[in-house]
């Protein structure tokens, strides 16, 4: 049986000022249809869905700034958005679902009705100016990052307050979810920037087949596995370093990196497979056989060097972060040229020993800057999970 998303019978959607509404729980039908268990992933937890999930299809990545940044107001807001989001993960509707009072504007927008639960996955995090803004003491490691040569970062497609990862396997799922949130939220944030996403570019499950991004090749062969909890615990999941909220929580980092497809596409394959150090059919590196054979650094391409050889762990004294990044195709640019790349998400617990040293490598060298530029970004503390009955904002504000 599929999971449909519930027309509710009771409760009511509750102001929790600057026009945030708290959805509550209710009661379903008898005789409903039974949820499909595996089209739904547990929303509470020790650690934020979204993460170390099972990479999903689509993305839709939703940036906010506080309109009114006042503590209590955010609490607010917190708790609606958890609220709502604990529901829609369940592949149920919000408050009093899309149909409600027939004078008054819905609480669900309704687009998902019928549709099941995808996989659903809402994960959040706060920018550094959302606790300057709120004048509350950020983690230690929440630091704007630095700029990196050749980026060409935009401002209206960079940083931002708080933000929102809404992934699933139905695009429409992820955009209700993030649209869902945004309306809960008027009078509260507004939205800074968004982006779409599809085919993802990563994988949290290495014995699945990899998926490939908009170069064709592989991406994220050697990225850290979901199950894999000693890499996660040692690279991914903020230990007893971080305040007592960002324990078993992680710091995000997003770039938009626009591909040049055209000049890519007239690029020879022997090429495009040294500039990457892989085959491109099997994925392999060189000198290996198959995709998942051990890199060897002395058979990477050295001058110039490989992207493989820049950004590999034996490289980088150890470094590893959880990949979890998608494609993107924005329509044109104007000049007949597909305005297209990749939507890079990290999830390190250190950047200062994750992302960033990797991107500096990257920057100083990688022949693939030729191809690629970096055109957005943006860094934010993702809290640990929540627990029944609690708040992404819990513990933020005492």
């Amino acid at each position: 049986m599929r999971l449909t998303r519930r027309r509710l019978i009771a409760g009511a959607g509750v102001a929790a000022g600057a026009g945030v509404a708290t959805a509550v729980a209710v009661r379903h039908d008898a005789g409903e249809p039974a949820r499909a268990a595996s089209s739904v992933v547990p929303f509470h937890g020790p650690h934020q869905a979204g993460i170390a999930t099972p990479v999903q299809d689509r993305l839709h990545f939703a940036a906010f700034d506080l309109v009114q940044p006042s503590p209590a107001k955010v609490a607010a807001l917190l708790r609606a958005w958890t609220d709502a989001a604990a529901r829609m993960t369940a592949g149920q509707e919000v408050g009093r679902g899309a149909v409600g009072a027939p004078l008054a504007p819905p609480d669900d927008t309704g687009e998902a009705l019928g549709l099941p639960a995808s996989r659903l996955t809402l994960t959040v995090g706060f920018g550094p100016s959302f606790f300057e803004k709120l004048d509350l003491e950020p983690p230690a490691k929440l630091r704007k990052l630095p700029h990196f040569p050749g980026d060409k970062l935009d401002p209206a497609r960079s940083d931002g307050d708080l933000c929102v990862q809404a992934c699933a396997d139905d695009p429409q799922v992820a955009v209700h979810a993030v649209r869902n949130l945004a309306r809960l939220g008027f009078g509260a944030v507004s939205v800074r920037w968004s982006q779409l996403g599809f085919g993802k570019t990563s994988s949290t499950t290495p014995q699945e087949q990899t998926p490939r991004n908009l170069m064709g090749f592989k991406d994220g062969t050697n990225n850290i596995a979901g199950a894999d909890t000693a890499a996660l615990d040692k690279h991914v999941w903020v230990g007893e370093e971080g305040p007592e909220w960002m324990r078993g929580g992680s710091y995000m980092v997003t770039r938009r990196i626009r591909m040049h497809i055209e000049t890519w596409d007239r690029t020879s394959l022997k090429e495009q497979e040294d500039i990457i150090g892989r085959t491109k059919a099997e994925g392999a590196p060189y000198g290996g056989v198959r995709e998942h054979d051990p890199v060897d650094l002395a058979k990477q391409p050295s001058d110039p060097p490989s992207h493989v050889r820049l950004a590999n762990p034996g490289s980088l004294g150890g470094v590893r972060i959880l990949r979890r990044g998608y494609s993107f195709t924005d329509g044109s640019d104007g000049l007949g040229r597909l305005d297209a790349g990749l939507f890079f998400i990290a999830f390190q617990r250190d950047p200062e020993t994750g992302f960033i040293p990797i991107q500096r490598a990257l920057a100083a060298s990688d022949p693939l800057n030729e191809y690629i530029q970096h055109v957005g970004s943006g860094i934010w503390a993702c809290p640990r999970g929540v627990r029944p009955g609690g708040s992404w904002g819990d513990g933020l504000f005492s």
